[in-house]
């Protein structure tokens, strides 16, 4: 029978049936943070267990430090506490910490890839939501809870149930202006924020085949908010490209033995699937976030849609959505004010995403009522975006160039909305309070959109600028 990449890497991992049902599942690599690990390393000692294979364990600081002013002690006392707490208990436990002075330091799901760390086959956890963005490399990858990173730091596995396959076919080709963002967010807009609990996500079709890796780590990042497990994309020559020469991969003949072990795990012709999508690439345009959750969207030319058009169980959240954001039902999005932009986050904080803004941050300079940042991904990704100046694009531009961090994406760092201010951002979570103000707004889009949005000052048409 035909095997998908999910069944392969499930089998591959099986350490045994639990009698719950469940299987214990060996986890191939385990990336953590200093956020949620302080809890997770003091039950470890607690019941005075050790790491149980340091080998594939890696840390890195990244959600609560600051992007402005990185020198120790942080300002923050929690986000200097939480970064002594890691210092001190990566060295404790012989695991490797990319810190500041490393030069590798970065988001945890920037790192990951870019190091060569994440690579086909594998089975990876971090403990952190968004961690599906490695399944871009075709691995199964998802976010843990603080205890769960205590149980694979202590015995490398986890009790799991296998969850079910949904293919997500994107067909046709994307329009000048229509990213890898809009692509994800049009899926989440159509199988909704809860559509896919219970299942894995295999994104596939001629659009997703010809993304870059940069781009299918953002639709993969993504997949947690439409209530998948996990996303991935079958490893192809693209990935196999991608990972060649990275500091963490095989070199010479043992690449090229690992690359065709690699491509055997992709999903087989013939393959069964609980259920299959498909979506119309070219229908997509640019796409916009109105409300409090990532399905919350429509393309920037339509109209923000009344709670009455929707099933009767969804109205309360969409009044509640308006109320928040300071809509009206039917008004167009295009043209809604906006007072911060951010470019950043391990959903696009990526060399490419920097491209794509740099691109668009040419046509103009900020607005002058906005407060507009652009945060690399990564110790990298700013040394490389350094070099093609895309920094001093930027800067002439009026953009704050930062350093790498999870920054404005969550605020729990410096980088946060203050009052009602409305924030035109590249990450993920549009969740009331995620940027750090309980009355803040988040209108989540692509990079290139939330440039334009910055130097307008208002949600624009990306593709207006870009003619």
């Amino acid at each position: 029978m035909a095997r998908t990449l999910l069944d392969k890497v499930w089998e591959a991992h099986t350490v045994r049936t639990l009698p719950s049902g469940q299987t214990q599942l060996l986890i191939g690599l385990h990336l953590i943070h200093e956020v949620t690990t302080p809890q997770a390393f003091q039950m470890l000692k607690e019941l005075k267990l050790t790491v149980r294979m340091p080998e594939r364990t890696f840390g890195t600081l990244d959600h609560i430090i600051p992007t402005a002013d990185q020198t120790r002690p942080y300002a923050d006392p929690l986000a200097e506490d939480m970064a002594a707490h890691m210092y001190k208990n990566t060295k404790e436990f012989g695991l490797p910490l990319f810190d500041m002075a490393s030069g590798r330091q970065g988001i945890v799901h920037v790192i990951g890839p870019e190091l060569g760390l994440s690579q086909p086959g594998m089975t990876i956890a971090c403990g952190d939501s968004h961690t599906s963005t490695h399944g871009a490399v075709g691995a199964i990858a998802f976010g843990i809870g603080t205890t769960q990173v205590r149980d694979v730091l202590a015995t490398q596995c986890l009790a799991m149930a296998k969850p079910k396959l949904r293919q997500v076919r994107v067909d046709g080709a994307l329009a000048k202006g229509v990213y890898a963002k809009d692509v994800i967010l049009a899926i989440i807009g159509t199988l909704g924020v809860k559509g896919g609990v219970g299942y894995a996500y295999e994104y596939a079709g001629p659009i997703i085949e010809r993304m870059t890796m940069e781009e299918r780590l953002t639709v993969c990042n993504m997949s947690i908010e439409g209530g998948a497990r996990c996303g991935y994309v079958n490893p192809d020559a693209t990935t196999i490209e991608y990972l060649r020469g990275r500091p963490y991969t095989p070199a010479g003949a043992a690449f090229d033995r690992a690359a065709a072990w690699w491509k055997t795990m992709a999903t087989e012709p013939g393959a069964k699937f609980d259920d299959v999508a498909r979506l119309d690439g070219a229908a997509i345009e640019p796409v916009v976030t109105w409300g409090i959750n990532p399905g919350m969207s429509v393309g920037v030319s339509q109209r923000i849609p009344s709670p009455d058009s929707q099933p009767e169980p969804e109205r309360p959240t969409f009044h509640e959505a308006l109320a928040h954001m300071g809509f009206e039902a039917g008004q167009p999005i295009k043209g809604a004010k906006i007072d911060v932009a951010f470019v950043g986050s391990c959903t696009n904080g990526r060399l490419s995403d920097l491209r794509i803004a740099a691109e668009v941050a040419k046509k103009g300079k900020v607005a002058k009522h906005v407060r507009a940042l652009i945060v690399p991904g990564s110790q990298q990704v700013a040394r490389a975006a350094e070099a093609e100046g895309l920094h001093e694009i930027f800067q002439a531009a009026g953009f704050q160039w930062r350093k790498a961090g999870c920054s404005m994406c969550l605020g729990m760092n410096d980088d946060k909305l203050q009052g009602r201010e409305m924030s035109a951002s590249s990450s993920n979570r549009n969740f009331i309070g995620r940027q750090g103000s309980p009355t803040g707004r988040t209108l989540l889009m692509s990079p290139a959109m939330v440039a334009a949005a910055a130097i307008t000052g208002v949600v624009t048409d990306v593709r207006e600028i870009l003619r």
